[in-house]
């Protein structure tokens, strides 16, 4: 499956709303060596990520003006921004403990690579590219705070998984919709689909058409235990989100009235 090919336009027979799709397949058991030191064994990747995330900015700027003229993004930011995303998963999969599996440093994984995405080319509506930014406000909000919940429990789900040897099968669907559902996102953000992102609770097995690979994530049916703990998620990063205003507000409130007092 390609992480992402290039047309001039929507094939005949797709999906005009697809859905950017997350496959992973599911490790029976992960070695807790690498789990224990999985944030050191990652740092090459971040440090990659950070001249790529430049690169990719860019990238989509001008992509948004040629979006605009041709309704489409060309195909060479295509190529590239579905590979940036694509290494972004990987690497995100592997921090997120879903794979034990160590990401490859390629814009394009080996075939046989158990964290995969799946975009599609298609026309982009004109007037949806050029307010882009704030129509996506609303998709932003909720896998901030999915993301962010996920993280301030992070050392929790990090020690669930050392002294089990594996994931939790309600942990890793949780897990799981929350970075498909930011695969979406930036998707979305970066003009690599018209689709909105949405499933962020999951599909249910009739979601995926006849005919293609199926993973643990494909369709990603989740299990009551698994929503319950996405809305775990989204309440804690709630929580953290409005911590830091407040402590941030108090802070500068603190600073204002120091100086007044000078």
């Amino acid at each position: 499956m390609a992480e992402g090919q290039w047309s001039p336009g929507r094939a005949a027979g797709d999906a005009g709303e697809f859905q950017p799709v997350l496959d992973i397949i599911e490790p029976t058991r992960q070695r807790r060596l690498t789990v224990l030191l999985r944030l050191l064994l990652l740092v090459p990747h971040f440090i990659v990520l950070v001249f790529l995330y430049i690169a990719a900015v860019v990238t989509v700027v001008v992509g948004w003006f040629a979006a605009l003229v041709l309704g489409r993004l060309p195909q060479p930011v295509f190529r590239f921004l579905s590979g940036y995303l694509g290494y972004h998963v990987r690497v995100s999969a592997s921090e997120m403990l879903l794979i034990d599996r160590y990401p490859p440093f390629a814009l394009t994984p080996p075939p046989d690579y158990p964290a995969r995405i799946e975009v599609r080319p298609t026309d982009l509506n004109r007037l949806a590219v050029l307010f882009r930014v704030f129509l996506m406000i609303p998709a932003a909000v909720v896998q901030g705070l999915a993301v962010t919940g996920w993280f301030a429990l992070s050392f929790v789900w990090w020690l669930v998984t050392l002294v089990l040897g594996r994931m939790p099968r309600p942990l890793f669907e949780a897990t799981a919709a929350v970075l498909r559902y930011q695969t979406r996102f930036y998707a979305y953000a970066m003009m690599l689909t018209p689709a909105y992102p949405k499933g962020f609770f999951g599909d249910d097995d009739l979601s995926v058409l006849t005919g293609h690979t199926r993973s643990a994530t494909r369709p990603l049916v989740m299990s009551g235990a698994g929503r319950a703990l996405l809305v775990v998620f989204l309440v804690v990063g709630l929580a953290v989100s409005i911590s830091s205003s407040v402590s941030g507000s108090w802070s500068d409130g603190s600073d204002d009235y120091r100086m007044s007092r000078r």
